[in-house]
C-alpha cells in the first residue's frame, strides 16, 4: 500500500491546519536537535552517517537498509565512531511511521530514489537524496511535486553545488570573464573492470530481497546486482552517465544557466570484455539547447588519457577564452584570447562551503535550510537537481534507442517518438507505485 499523509502527521496538526513547514521551524526553535534516519548502508550510506554524525544539532537515531548484515555492520562502525547505536529497521515505510524522525538521507539504489523521497515527504519528514534523484522522469516529476505540496526541504545529493571553488567558477562565468558561453563539455574516465557472469541464486536470509527490488521489476537474486554492481543494470541503475556523470552535467547546466535540451543524441558501448552487465562503460551524449548552446557530456571506462590534463571535470568555452574545472585537484582555470598561461588564481567562495569538504559542506546547507525552514536556502534543491537528472535519462533512451530524439520542453515528452515517450516512465511493481496523484 502507499504510504498516505494521513498516517504519518498527527492528529492535532491535521485538526489545526498547521502549515507544515511552520511547524518544524517551531519544532526547531523548541528543540534544535533534527533527528535523522539514514536509509540505505552502502558506500554512500556511510558517507550519510559520517557526515550527519559531524554536524552540530543533528543526532542520526535509525538507520534502515533490507541487507541486515551490511545495516549491523554499518552499526557497528557507527558506534565505534561516535559512541551511540542507531536504531535498526529492514523496512523505510517503518521508519517513515516514526514522528520522530525530522529528515532522512537516502542512499539506496536509484530505482528506489524518487518513491522513498515521496513517501518521505508524505510523511513530513525532510529528504537529503542521492542523485541521480529518480530513475525515471514521470517518478521525478512526482518527486518535485510532492516537495511542492507537502513543504518538505528536498535536498538532491549533487554536492559540487556546495563546493567553493565551483561556487566561484559559476560565479566567474556569470561576470562574463570568458564572454558569452556556448558550449560546455564534461568528462568522467575512470576504468571499470568485467562483472563477468554470476548465475542465479537464493538471497541470502538477512536480505529482504523483495524489499531491495522494491518498484523494479522482480528478478532472481545475484552477486552482480547486490551489493553494488546494480548500477550496469538498466532496471536498477542509469550506469555511468547517472552515477557519476550527472556530477558534472549539473554544473554544466548551472554555468549555462539552462533547463532541459531540445535535442538529444547518445552513442557508445560496452567495449573491451563481455560480461553481465548492460550499461554502456564508454559512451558520448551530445545536448543541445534551442539557442543552439550545447552540452558534451563523455564517459569512458576503459584505458584512456586525460583531456587537457582532467580525467573528471568539465570545460566552459566562451567567446573571450575558456574555462577548466578539475574535478580532482579541486581548482579552476581561465585562459583568454588564446593565452596559454591560465589568468591569476580566483580561489573558492566559501559563503556555504565552510568547512572545505564539499560532501560536509552540503549537508551543513541542508540541516541549516531544515532549521531555518527556509527551501530557498538549498545549494542543490530538488527541481534542479531533478531536471539534471533528466539529462542523463534522456541522453539513456538515445541511447537505448540508438537515434537522436527531438524534446517537447511545453509537453515534456518526445516529438513524434512513442517509443521513447514510454520510456519516460518505468513500470512500477507493485505495492510499490509512484502515486498518479501527488
Amino acid at each position: 500500500m502507499p504510504i498516505r499523509r494521513r498516517d504519518f502527521i498527527t492528529n492535532a496538526a491535521a485538526a489545526g491546519g498547521v502549515h507544515l513547514l511552520a511547524a518544524s521551524r517551531a519544532r526547531a526553535a523548541v528543540n534544535d536537535r533534527i533527528r535523522v534516519a539514514v536509509i540505505g548502508l552502502g558506500g554512500r550510506g556511510r558517507d550519510h552517517m559520517r557526515d550527519c554524525a559531524k554536524v552540530s544539532g543533528v543526532e542520526v537515531a535509525t538507520f534502515c537498509d533490507p541487507d541486515e548484515t551490511r545495516m549491523a555492520q554499518r552499526a557497528g562502525e557507527f558506534e565505534s565512531l561516535t559512541g551511540k547505536r542507531p536504531a535498526l529497521q529492514q523496512d523505510l515505510r517503518r521508519v517513515l511511521e516514526d514522528r520522530n524522525i525530522d529528515a532522512v538521507t537516502i542512499a539506496t539504489c536509484n530505482h528506489w530514489h524518487a518513491l522513498a523521497a515521496i513517501w518521505a515527504c508524505q510523511a513530513d519528514k525532510h529528504v537529503y537524496v542521492e542523485k541521480p534523484v529518480c530513475h525515471d522522469f514521470f517518478s521525478g516529476a512526482q518527486m518535485v511535486a510532492a516537495s511542492r505540496k507537502y513543504d518538505r526541504l528536498v535536498q538532491g545529493g549533487t554536492q559540487r553545488r556546495s563546493s567553493g571553488y565551483v561556487r566561484r567558477a559559476i560565479q566567474a562565468l556569470r561576470e562574463g570573464t570568458i564572454g558569452d558561453v556556448y558550449m560546455a563539455r564534461c568528462v568522467h574516465y575512470q576504468k571499470r573492470d568485467s562483472l563477468g557472469f554470476k548465475d542465479s541464486e537464493s538471497a541470502p536470509s538477512t536480505l529482504n530481497w523483495d524489499l531491495w527490488v522494491g518498484p523494479g521489476p522482480m528478478q532472481s537474486f545475484n552477486r552482480n546486482l547486490h551489493p553494488y554492481n546494480w548500477h550496469w543494470f538498466w532496471d536498477f541503475g542509469n550506469g555511468e552517465l547517472g552515477n557519476n556523470g550527472i556530477h558534472y552535467i549539473d554544473v554544466a547546466r548551472w554555468g549555462l544557466n539552462k533547463g532541459l535540451p531540445s535535442k538529444i543524441y547518445s552513442t557508445g558501448g560496452r567495449f573491451g570484455y563481455k560480461d553481465q552487465g548492460q550499461t554502456p562503460n564508454t559512451q558520448l551524449t551530445t545536448y543541445q539547447f534551442d539557442d543552439g548552446t550545447e552540452m558534451v557530456m563523455e564517459v569512458r571506462g576503459r584505458y584512456s588519457n586525460s583531456e587537457g590534463g582532467v580525467s573528471s571535470g568539465l570545460m566552459f568555452y566562451g567567446s573571450k577564452g575558456y574555462m577548466i574545472s578539475d574535478s580532482d585537484s579541486e581548482k579552476f582555470k581561465v585562459f583568454l584570447e588564446g593565452r596559454s598561461t591560465p589568468e591569476p588564481d580566483m580561489g573558492r567562495l566559501d559563503d556555504v562551503d565552510r568547512t572545505g569538504d564539499e560532501e560536509l559542506s552540503h549537508f551543513q546547507n541542508f540541516f541549516d535550510a531544515v532549521r531555518a525552514g527556509k527551501r530557498d536556502m538549498l545549494t542543490a534543491e530538488i527541481n534542479e537537481t531533478y531536471l539534471s537528472t533528466a539529462f542523463c535519462l534522456l541522453g539513456n533512451i538515445s541511447y537505448r534507442l540508438k537515434r537522436e530524439l527531438r524534446f517537447d520542453l511545453g509537453a515534456n515528452r518526445f516529438v513524434g517518438d512513442r517509443a521513447a515517450d514510454e520510456m519516460l516512465r518505468d513500470k512500477y511493481r507493485a505495492p510499490f507505485f509512484i502515486p498518479h496523484k501527488i
